[in-house]
């Protein structure tokens, strides 16, 4: 299921993102058929981790004691210093899935919209925002696709002007607290199955279709476009990239929303629902797949 359209694009301004070795060109204007602009959320459209970013004020909340804000602070200099790879991505969804459990989800959401724009307005790229600006220029819709909590990235969403988003989702109980279960992960091919379900709904095309990621786990999202692009990319992604002639981008200027444009409200941010737990276990498996193969 797709939630109703809340929302539609703003005014924009030139993007200021730079490829290797020249200005990336302005995007094209598919106004027919519809078209979409895919973001990863974490080092594409924001500078760190979004789930690990909040976790002082999940200590401040009592939600995790000492040692766990600890050691979530050492996990974002980890992420930030090299990113993260399957198994370390498998590590972090276990340790997370477990600290949650038990966790209030309204007490979550009402931490997240108070510390929001503390916390996650400096760590915005500018260029991220620009493109953001000019795919809504062009008509397209944008699309957050993040493995992150759907509690912590839709508030992000309606933050950058998203139109949806697609995001993990952990059960919740009866009691109203998570389970420590996992309903939906939007990771690998998941992210990729989510786009066109979502392309199928909306009536997107995707051969005209944009995507923007950091990470070589996103390579079936990129895949699944017509104009994939290299957002601040890891080793493997920037030789897949070079390899497949895609745009790289450098995204490195973190500003403030406020200190470029003024965030008209929006009424509810649109989220994509989980297409079965069964995508998750694709993801693993074809990521398994990949390495058999450049091990081989």
């Amino acid at each position: 299921m797709v939630y109703p359209r809340a929302f539609s694009g703003k005014p924009t301004r030139p993007t200021l993102a730079r490829m290797e070795g020249a200005y990336a060109q302005p995007v094209e204007n598919h106004s027919l058929p519809r078209t979409a602009a895919f973001f990863d959320l974490d080092k594409t459209v924001i500078a760190k981790s979004s789930t690990l970013t909040f976790s002082k004020s999940f200590y401040q909340g009592g939600l995790i004691n000492r040692r766990a804000a600890l050691r979530t602070a050492y996990t974002q200099f980890v992420f930030l210093a090299g990113g993260a790879d399957h198994d370390q991505m498998e590590r972090m969804r276990k340790y997370l899935s477990a600290l949650c459990r038990g966790w209030n989800v309204q007490q979550v959401k009402d931490i997240v919209a108070e510390t929001l724009h503390d916390l996650i307005d400096p760590i915005i790229y500018d260029e991220a925002a620009s493109l953001i600006e000019e795919h809504h220029t062009a008509g397209r819709d944008v699309v957050i696709v993040s493995t992150s909590g759907a509690e912590v990235v839709e508030p992000i969403g309606e933050l950058l002007g998203a139109d949806r988003v697609v995001a993990t989702r952990m059960v919740v109980g009866d009691d109203g607290c998570f389970t420590g279960e996992v309903e939906y992960y939007a990771y690998g091919p998941t992210k990729a199955e989510a786009i066109r379900e979502l392309a199928e709904s909306e009536e997107y095309d995707l051969a005209h279709c944009y995507a923007y990621s950091d990470s070589a786990t996103d390579l079936p999202m990129l895949e699944a476009v017509g104009h994939p692009h290299a957002v601040n990319p890891d080793r493997t992604l920037r030789r897949e990239a070079l390899a497949r002639g895609w745009p790289i981008l450098d995204f490195h200027r973190p500003v403030r929303l406020k200190q470029r444009f003024a965030v008209r409200p929006r009424p509810a941010l649109l989220a994509a629902a989980a297409i079965g737990a069964a995508a998750a276990t694709a993801g693993l498996v074809w990521y398994a797949s990949r390495r058999r193969v450049a091990t081989a």
